[in-house]
């Protein structure tokens, strides 16, 4: 295919303009990112509509208005004004998991005769989400959004949101359909009739080899977009384990604590000392900008070239940069002893990976249990809440879904990713970035345990000293807790030791 590179001009943003846009999920955090994008980097896109249930309390406005108040948004509201921004959003009152969507007749009339361009990022990616919900969210409700696509009158692209860890049985996964693990319609029916309790009695039996609701559902969800090919234009995206912002527009930036993020804080706090992992091993991690880069190059791609021969996307990093999960805690726990330390630290940072499970159930009982247990009868008896042995229990609970996929290797072929780069000009390069160029690792973490400490953990910038001070007083506290206790046992086995000898010799 010939690509006109229009003398270097941007072609991607002007792809969208006018265009209308449905994104499910645009409350969570690569909807957000997304969302962000669209509005900062194609002004001129048509509206964006936002398919948003209420939630605790909170009616679908309101919480388009809590997202518009996030930090992420910042830059935009600078550039373009909140007002514009609002106006360019309509929210459309619905629930990806109640039938038809929960929409209101006049809405889904609004999407058919208006949308052109779908993005379905709307699911749970609790991996212990009860088999039932998960299938509700991730395969019906994506069934649904098919549904809801093929009535569009100007659909130009169904793209759908997966994860490019949901065929776990592949070890080198290529952007191609694979067969799913059931019957994704059958499944379907089986979870409506069924009720909870019972399908929660059968979840093992039917995952079988698969480890956990998540991947079992988003490969279910594949299947029926792969099915729908036929019949609307649709494609796939399989991010890898996506992670915050590498530089755009707050470097660092995230709204939630999982993956590494979540390893960070808790080894910079002293909570975490010790993980079952292979410390040599490593997962493909995504920084959220470049996956919604690369969703809106591929975007272009598929609408504007009309090439639809290339209709599945890998959106990984891990065949250019490879970061082994050792080298994470321990850049995680320098960065937090040295340059940015964390409030309340419980303890110096500190603890090693176990390559067997003995080792860490070992080491996790004398340093996760037992001080959680002494904590929290400290606090206990000081009138406060008991809270370290709640905090290790999700913590032990969270090690039993990350000890399969750290303990696995998985490996992505993106030769999609890998032609697109060499067909987008330089300005389309820097204003949507899917190329490894420029990003340092260090650099990248300390990001992020920098954006971390200011939006996860709320801890101003003017604490920092103080958790310095603090960060040298546990250093101080480690090495003589470990000098008393290395020297005790050497002490009771030299006594036992010369007792002993004492005993043999008289």
């Amino acid at each position: 295919m010939d690509i006109d590179m229009n003398g270097g001009r941007d072609r991607i943003a002007p792809m969208f303009k006018d265009r209308h846009v449905l994104i499910t999920g645009g409350t969570g955090f690569l909807g957000k990112a997304l969302i962000e994008k669209l509005l900062r980097c194609c002004p001129e896109i048509g509206q964006i509509y936002l398919l948003v249930r209420s939630k605790k309390g909170k009616l679908p406005r309101q919480r388009l208005e809590d997202i518009f108040a996030n930090p992420l948004f910042e830059t935009v509201k600078g550039l373009r004004g909140l007002d514009t921004l609002i106006s360019q959003c309509t929210v459309i009152s619905g629930d990806v998991t109640e039938p038809e969507l929960a929409i209101s007749p006049e809405d889904r009339q609004l999407i058919t005769e208006k949308v052109s361009i779908i993005y379905h990022c709307a699911a749970t990616i609790r991996f212990d989400e009860t088999l039932k919900k998960a299938v509700m969210l991730n395969t019906r409700g994506t069934k649904y959004m098919i549904d809801l696509a093929k009535q569009c009158k100007k659909l130009d692209m169904f793209g759908y949101v997966s994860t490019s860890y949901c065929h776990l049985n592949e070890k080198l996964l290529l952007e191609k359909p694979y067969p799913p693990p059931a019957d994704p319609h059958k499944v379907i029916k089986a979870v409506e009739w069924l009720e909870e309790g019972v399908v929660d009695g059968m979840t093992k039996k039917i995952l079988g080899d698969c480890p956990n609701t998540y991947a079992y559902t988003k490969a279910l969800a594949e299947a029926l977009v792969v099915e729908a090919m036929d019949e609307i234009p649709a494609v796939i995206f399989r991010p890898s384990i996506v992670i915050p912002t590498w530089r755009e527009p707050i470097p660092g930036w995230t709204d939630n604590i999982n993956g590494p993020v979540g390893l960070l804080i808790g080894a910079g706090k002293g909570v975490i000392r010790s993980m079952y992992c292979d410390s040599d091993g490593y997962g493909d991690y995504l920084p959220v900008d470049f996956a919604v880069s690369a969703m809106c190059v591929c975007t272009w791609n598929y609408v504007g070239n009309q090439d639809h021969k290339r209709n599945i996307y890998h959106l990984v990093s891990s065949a250019e940069i490879k970061v082994s999960w050792e080298g994470i805690i321990e850049r995680g726990k320098w960065i937090v002893a040295n340059k940015i330390p964390l409030n309340g630290v419980l303890w110096y940072p500190g603890g090693t990976m176990k390559r067997t499970r003995w080792e860490h159930n070992l080491a996790a009982f004398f340093f996760h249990w037992i001080p959680a247990f002494l904590i929290d009868c400290l606090l206990y008896c000081f009138g406060y809440k008991p809270i370290l042995w709640r905090i290790h229990q999700r913590i032990a609970k969270g090690f039993e879904v990350f000890e399969y996929y750290a303990n696995n290797q998985w490996d992505f072929d993106n030769a999609t990713i890998l032609y697109l780069r060499t067909i987008i000009n330089d300005e389309e390069k820097v204003k949507f970035k899917i190329d490894a160029g420029g990003v340092e690792i260090q650099e990248y973490f300390e990001n992020c345990i920098r954006a971390a400490r200011w939006y996860i953990l709320k801890e101003t910038d003017d604490t920092i000293p103080a958790a310095k001070r603090h960060m040298r007083v546990m250093w101080w506290v480690d090495k003589i807790c470990k000098t008393l206790i290395y020297g005790g046992l050497i002490y009771y086995i030299g006594k036992a030791l010369y007792s002993l000898l004492f005993a043999s010799v008289f």
